[in-house]
Formats: C-alpha cells, sequence, structure tokens
C-alpha cells in the first residue's frame, strides 16, 4: 500500500509539473503574440494589426459601442485613424487557462492633429486571447 502512495505521489507531481510547465508555455506564447502585435501596429499599422491579430468572432470597445467582427474591426480602424496616429503597449500582467488567456499593461496613443502637432493619451488595455483550432492565440475582446 505504501509503494502505491508513493507512485501516486509521484504520478501527481509529474502532471503538475508537466501543467505547469505547459501554462508557462502559453503564457510566454500569448506575451509573444502580444509584442507582434504592438510591432505589427507601429510597422504596418492599426488597422492591419487588428484584423491580423482578430478572431473571426472578436469584439472592441471603442467609446462606449461594441464593434462586432474582424471586418467590423478593420473598417472602424481604416476610417476612426488619423495618418501619422501610434498606438504603442506591452503587456505587464498575463494568465492562462486552457484555451483562454488575458493581458494588461499600458499603452500610448499618439494622435497629431491637422497642423502636426501631436496629443498623448495614456491608458491601460485589457485583451482577451483564445487558442484557434490552428493553434494561433488570436484576441476575441479588446
Amino acid at each position: 500500500m505504501k509503494n502505491l502512495s508513493i507512485i501516486a505521489l509521484l504520478i501527481l507531481t509529474a502532471c503538475s509539473s508537466s501543467e505547469k510547465d505547459k501554462i508557462e508555455a502559453d503564457r510566454a506564447l500569448i506575451i509573444a503574440t502580444e509584442l507582434e502585435f504592438a510591432r505589427m501596429a507601429e510597422e504596418v499599422g492599426v488597422a492591419a494589426a487588428f484584423y491580423e491579430f482578430a478572431a473571426d468572432s472578436a469584439v472592441i470597445n471603442r467609446g462606449g459601442k461594441l464593434i462586432k467582427g474582424k471586418e467590423a474591426i478593420r473598417e472602424y480602424y481604416q476610417s476612426a485613424i488619423r495618418p501619422g496616429t501610434r498606438l504603442i503597449w506591452a503587456p505587464d500582467f498575463t494568465d492562462v487557462s486552457g484555451d483562454l488567456g488575458y493581458t494588461y499593461g499600458k499603452y500610448t496613443h499618439l494622435v497629431p492633429d491637422s497642423i502636426g502637432i501631436i496629443t498623448e493619451h495614456h491608458g491601460i488595455f485589457h485583451t482577451v486571447w483564445r487558442r484557434e483550432k490552428d493553434g494561433r492565440w488570436r484576441f476575441v475582446w479588446d
């Protein structure tokens, strides 16, 4: 009986350690995805980045209005973003459970006016990520 208890403890420890490793790997992948998302927004543009990293069913909340779906999100950013606008962010925290994860952190939104004077807006973002069937993490809420 004592041997069975030891074996059970070893199996539980191995599973627990394996699960912790998977969670840490998923956290690292979500952080890498978030950073790539931010990099693309800087290099290619906000509309293209939000389109690329959105799940088909993604929803964003902007100005108290819900914009639903990947195509609607791209259209929103194409019409709402002034040329020269920059959006910079990085996650401060991430967590994951199964196929859902979330990040939050600080962002800076730099908006030029018609004569080029830039106004800075700072805030906190929160993104919910879902692992898609292809294994990639895409945001479902921002």
